[in-house]
């Protein structure tokens, strides 16, 4: 069986049920979507992936917290300056092993944003969110390989 389509399946399925849990506990829907998304453009498969995925995601969340309580400690130009300097940071943490993945970064810090701040209710969606992902593709390969049998 193709491994795309039988992704594609679990994929809408677990779709429909995140949908619904994050409506039923209050959870941010599109943020879990981003949370899956994270998931899905890692380099990296299985639990790996996941993890890296995870720790991309936390550590943007904070640089997003950086920048959202920094910037108005100081006058609106240099708002900019420090805006600027939490990028070269997210992208430089790359270095370390299990902050490799900036996409994942970035996702965490945009969503931060994007949820205002708001980064416990963000963070819970996006860990559900990275969970789903993972559960997403990897049962989609579980019965890719199950149906090749």
């Amino acid at each position: 069986m193709n491994a795309l389509l039988m992704i594609a399946i679990t994929t809408g399925v677990l779709s429909g049920l995140w949908g619904w849990l994050a409506f039923s506990f209050g959870l941010l829907s599109w943020a879990g979507f981003l949370g899956c998304t994270a998931y899905f453009a890692c380099p990296q498969g299985g639990v790996r992936g996941l993890l890296l995925s995870l720790f991309s995601v936390a550590s943007g969340v904070f640089w997003a917290l950086v920048i959202i309580h920094g910037s108005p400690l100081v006058p609106q130009f240099l708002g900019y300056v420090i805006t600027g300097i939490v990028a070269f940071l997210m992208c430089i943490q790359a270095k370390q092993r299990w902050l490799g993945f900036i996409p994942g970064t970035f996702i965490g810090a945009c969503a931060t944003f994007a949820g205002d701040g708001h980064w416990q209710l963000v963070s819970a969606s996006l860990l559900v969110g990275l969970l789903f992902g993972y559960a997403m593709k990897n049962s989609g390969l579980w019965l890719a390989a199950y149906f090749s049998r």
